[in-house]
């Protein structure tokens, strides 16, 4: 497990052991290949996170940027949490098919990618997924989600 105290994307994986750096630097690479611009990434949530920095959006619900994706060594296994595919049916109806189609077990909450190896992704599918999601759109989602109701009036 990577230290939750790492203040750089490269502290975050010079705590690792050389095997979990490997993965997590191929994943890595994958997300940054597939990120739109407009996203930053940094360590935010004791993980290596793409996110919009507050400088852009400051509203968000609880004080924190809005991340697009985060990449994170766990006790037993490595997990890659895509906004995208948990704020998108489609998006995450994709993953699930393109997993089936290739044969490929499917570890996945309601937008968290669990694995212990690269082999266990599918990277051009996960790119794709990520590709899919330009800061405006996660704004968009966000503020759609958090907007305030307006009192009835009397």
């Amino acid at each position: 497990m990577a230290k939750k105290s790492a203040q750089s994307v490269n502290d975050y994986l010079r705590s690792l052991d050389p095997e979990r750096r490997g993965i997590l630097s191929k994943v890595r690479k994958a997300v940054n290949d597939n990120l739109p611009a407009g996203y930053v990434e940094g360590v935010t949530y004791g993980m290596i996170a793409w996110y919009v920095p507050l400088e852009k959006f400051p509203n968000t619900y609880n004080g924190q940027p809005l991340c697009c994706a985060a990449l994170g060594a766990n006790k037993n296994y490595n997990s890659l949490h895509l906004m995208a595919a948990y704020g998108n049916p489609k998006q995450s109806a994709y993953l699930r098919d393109e997993y089936a189609r290739r044969g490929k077990k499917l570890d996945m909450g309601k937008g968290c990618l669990r694995f212990k190896s690269v082999d266990d992704l599918l990277l051009d599918v996960v790119g794709s997924v990520i590709a899919s999601m330009p800061p405006k759109m996660l704004i968009d989602a966000h503020e759609s989600v958090h907007r305030q109701k307006k009192p009835r009036a009397r």
